[in-house]
């Protein structure tokens, strides 16, 4: 792969076993940083039931010298904490989509899915994609 190299997998392949004490350390860790320590707590904080943010950054061009324009997603916490979290369309951004994600704490699916549902039904943010002919 002359552009796209594979240095990933293969530190991936490198790394320690997944019953590995350090490993399970971490996991623990990166749970409760991402769950009790971080949304629990900014939603107690706040007194709300969930978090609205946009999910990325629109699109963004392929750069082969610099590498991706990744600037993050809000649904690194949820994913790590293990947190139910939804994303429906928010529009466009110069012509690209971008969404918008619900997240919460642990058993919110319900309060989520209703925001997301009301969201969807006031903005009428989706729109089609227009296929070439």
């Amino acid at each position: 792969m002359p552009i796209f190299g594979q240095e990933i997998f293969i530190s991936a392949q490198k790394a320690a076993d997944l019953t590995d004490p350090a490993y399970l350390d971490a996991l623990k860790n990166s749970k409760q940083n991402a769950g009790k320590l971080g949304i629990d707590a900014t939603l107690a904080q706040y007194n709300v039931d969930l978090l609205i943010a946009p999910t990325t950054a629109p699109a963004w061009k392929i750069d082969h010298i610099d590498g991706d324009n990744y600037l993050g997603s809000a649904s690194g916490p949820a994913a790590v904490s293990g947190y139910p979290h939804i994303t429906v369309p928010m529009g466009k951004v110069q012509h690209l989509p971008v969404n918008i994600s619900f997240f919460g704490g642990a058993l919110s699916e319900g309060i989520l899915i209703e925001a997301a549902y009301d969201y969807e039904q006031l903005s009428q943010a989706r729109v089609s994609p227009k296929l070439a002919q």
